[in-house]
């Protein structure tokens, strides 16, 4: 069963960054993996069974989504009411004041993810119609902040980079021999590139669509609309649906 080797993956990659320590200016590290477990497995038992046809790879947690509830792209109403996910959820090792894990009661938005899943669910409606032939999948499972702020992957040191990109990169390409995928399309150029680095060799196409972020201009001038035309233009959604 796809879904159970999607969670055995998944735990073998949380128990690895759990080992992983990262100097300043990271001064917290949240994994979600661990103490949104439960949210997660559920997830992954409920969504990721059989082949898909097209996976689409973020960057790494929210503050106020996967770090919240364990789900990618997470936002908590849609997580909620539309892929009926909740539970109670646990707290880091180490928690960040300025950036608290409240699960699904945190009353902050993901705005990435309730533009991404939005999208999803206005085109097919219900997530059986969605996970039949997609699924969603972030990159790297930590989340790393400066104090109050967010800190992506890309801009750790590169020491602290190498044993991270490994392991993330070990558990893509397992994902991506599991899935068994046509298409793994990154959410923004950077999951793209460490999707060309991990998938090297394996019989599928890349691609990608704009990063839903808030703090990208494009994404605030109609990002469904551009996603929808970046994945008809590659061939991916039919334009008369």
């Amino acid at each position: 069963m796809t879904a159970n080797a999607l969670i055995a993956a998944a735990r073998q990659l949380s128990d690895a960054v759990d080992a992983m320590r990262f100097g300043a200016p990271v001064s917290h590290v949240y994994n979600p993996l661990s103490y949104a477990w439960d949210i997660h497995r559920n997830y992954l038992a409920r969504y990721g069974e059989g082949h898909k046809r097209v996976v689409f790879l973020g960057m790494n947690p929210g503050p106020f989504g996967m770090a919240q509830i364990g789900v990618p792209f997470g936002e908590i109403g849609t997580a909620r009411d539309w892929l009926g996910l909740e539970g109670p959820v646990g707290q880091p090792a180490l928690s960040n004041p300025k950036r608290p894990v409240e699960g699904f009661a945190c009353k902050r938005s993901e705005v990435s993810g309730q533009r991404l899943w939005g999208l999803f669910r206005a085109r097919f409606g219900t997530p059986e119609a969605f996970f039949a032939d997609h699924f969603v999948a972030n990159y790297c499972p930590l989340a790393f902040f400066e104090d109050g702020r967010n800190l992506t992957p890309d801009k750790l040191p590169a020491a602290e980079q190498r044993p991270l990109l490994a392991a993330c990169d070990a558990h893509l390409r397992t994902l991506a021999e599991v899935l068994a995928p046509e298409w793994v399309i990154g959410i923004g150029a950077w999951a793209e590139q460490r999707a060309a680095q991990a998938l090297t060799g394996l019989p599928l196409r890349l691609g990608r669509i704009l990063h839903p972020s808030p703090a990208s201009p494009a994404a605030n001038r109609g990002w469904a609309e551009a996603a929808s035309r970046q994945l008809e233009t590659l061939g991916i959604w039919d334009p008369a649906r």
